[in-house]
């Protein structure tokens, strides 16, 4: 027991303190994914001029769902020592959607330096290959009503002779149903 405490006295003292929450490893309780997410992909799309994931995922929302399906954000490359005035490398699936990316390259560059809120981007570099399929975004699923509240919706409706259109206000008046 005496060889114990003589050891144990040896340590810096240093090694006998508990580490800070920050350095403590194991359970810190429950963290959100998008944080551990994160950490996780910033050397990789750092690597590539990305600041941050979302570029990549809200590709279609940046320019737009018919390119966004068919355009794969690669890499930004920045001048040396600058994180402005980059340019980002496009992949495209065929020579028609380069031709549309390189008309409306002013309109996207634009876009591109809204998200990120400074003008990270300059100009495009197109090049073609193989884009991979994203999976259709699915919406939440419409609101439900009780049949009450379901009939009145429909009774107000009759009179609209368009289908569309009277699909378009029922689902409109579901929501705003719901929001009361």
């Amino acid at each position: 027991m005496a060889e114990m405490e003589d050891e144990d006295d040896t340590l810096p003292s240093a090694a006998k303190k508990p580490l800070p929450s920050k350095e403590r490893r194991g359970s810190a309780g429950p963290r959100a994914i998008a944080e551990l997410s994160a950490r996780l992909t910033r050397r990789p799309l750092g690597k590539r001029g990305f600041t941050e994931a979302a570029v990549i995922t809200e590709w279609p929302a940046i320019v737009g769902s018919l390119l966004g399906s068919s355009t794969l954000p690669l890499k930004i490359v920045f001048p040396p020592g600058q994180r402005a005035g980059g340019v980002l490398h496009i992949r495209v699936a065929s020579g028609a959607v380069a031709a549309q990316l390189q008309h409306l390259e002013p309109l996207i560059v634009q876009r591109i330096n809204g998200f990120f809120g400074y003008g990270a981007v300059i100009r495009l570099a197109i090049s073609q290959g193989v884009v991979p399929k994203r999976p259709p975004r699915r919406g939440p699923p419409p609101p439900q009503l009780d049949a009450a509240a379901e009939a009145e919706l429909e009774k107000r409706l009759e009179k609209v002779e368009d289908v569309e259109l009277r699909e378009a206000l029922a689902s409109l008046g579901r929501h705003l149903a719901i929001k009361r």
